[in-house]
């Protein structure tokens, strides 16, 4: 008889034991043809990048499924072949289902139990058309390529405002639109665009109502106070500040790709003396202006000068070709006169330049009048 409680307790603690350790699940399961031997993966697409979660080799009937911890609060997650990329998010379901073919793998699947993953399909393929239709400017004037880049933007951020973020800013893909980007940089600017940053406050609002703790909330939330700052503050006093006593506590990083695709900081720069140069390239003035910095760069160089030339022309294969001699830093944001950076130092014209100190702080905008050399002597 003792020995019989014995067993039945050791049954009943074991039975215990396993229920607290087992945490709600959700699944993805589904089918992907014409991807025979081919590495599906599952990914995480969190806060501090992509997670590898699960994978499984597909056989010729492409039957897959995987099952991972279900969030606490909306979370994004991704199907991976190669390069080609599904997105979802997850919040109280159970099971998601994909059927996909691996030729449009990441366009051309069709999406089951998921409000937020059909839309964030939808999404992603007017993402897509306007990715496209930006790529068909290649070739264009450059005054013309930025005209039409700025009106097709704009039309899609007001499609996407009316849609998909003010419709439902408590839902999951409200939050995936934010972050949606063009040629690698983020279509609505949570940081320089008044507009913008109300889109990033809607959402940050509701999701603080309904996930007070989750880090994404939290994260947003912050964003959404930086955005408010500097649009109600450092642009006004852009204007104000005399242009050859600009002073700062310190450099307003700028990381943007250069020529070879590197994303380069200014703050890697520190033990420099810098020259942020904001410029377009097809400006009529472009020309004469780096001849007169290649002397000056050729000059002081070797003493710890370093330029920092940001380009705002549209066309990239056009600044490619015009900055591919120069020997300086040379980097292009594609937002042109969206960019965050441009509204952040208060450039109105171009081109417009600033000096920085080797311990990394702005202290000089650089006027029509500024001896830039002898500038430059006394930073050096």
């Amino acid at each position: 008889m003792r020995k019989n409680i014995s067993c039945i307790a050791g049954a009943l603690l074991l039975a215990g034991f396993s229920a607290c350790n087992h945490q709600p699940e959700f699944k993805v399961e589904g089918t992907v043809a014409d991807a025979a031997d081919k590495m599906l993966y599952l990914e995480q697409a969190g806060l501090e990048g992509i997670v590898a979660l699960d994978s499984a080799r597909l056989d010729e009937e492409g039957v897959f499924s995987f099952a991972a911890a279900r969030p606490e609060s909306p979370e994004f997650y991704r199907l991976r072949i190669e390069d080609k990329v599904i997105n979802f998010s997850v919040d109280s379901v159970e099971t998601v289902k994909v059927t996909a073919q691996l030729p449009d793998f990441a366009t051309g699947y069709q999406v089951e139990g998921s409000e937020n993953s059909a839309k964030i399909k939808e999404l992603v393929l007017l993402q897509t058309e306007l990715q496209n239709r930006v790529n068909g400017l290649s070739g264009m004037p450059a005054g013309i390529a930025q005209d039409s880049l700025i009106a097709m933007v704009e039309a899609y951020k007001d499609k996407v405002k009316r849609g998909y973020i003010y419709a439902a800013p408590n839902k999951a893909y409200a939050y995936f639109a934010l972050f949606q980007q063009l040629n690698g940089y983020m279509i609505f600017d949570p940081l320089g665009n008044k507009e913008d940053v109300k889109c990033f406050a809607a959402v940050a609002t509701s999701l603080n109502n309904l996930y007070p703790h989750a880090d994404r909330s939290r994260n947003l939330y912050n964003m959404v106070i930086k955005g408010m700052k500097n649009t109600r503050t450092p642009q006004q006093q852009a204007v104000t500040i005399p242009e050859d006593k600009v002073q700062e506590t310190s450099i307003i990083d700028i990381p943007l790709m250069d020529l070879k695709g590197v994303t380069r900081h200014l703050t890697d720069l520190k033990g420099k003396v810098v020259l942020i140069d904001f410029t377009a390239y097809g400006n009529a003035v472009s020309g004469a202006r780096n001849l007169l910095l290649r002397e000056l760069y050729d000059k002081y160089a070797a003493q710890g000068l370093e330029i920092y030339q940001i380009s705002l022309d549209a066309d990239e294969h056009f600044w490619k070709t015009a900055a591919d001699n120069l020997p300086w830093i040379c980097v292009r944001d594609p937002r042109g006169p969206y960019s965050t950076y441009v509204n952040l130092y208060g450039v109105t014209q171009l081109p417009t330049a600033f000096l920085v100190n080797r311990n990394n702080e702005l202290v000089m905008r650089l006027g029509e009048k500024t001896d830039l050399e002898a500038a430059v002597k006394n930073l050096l």
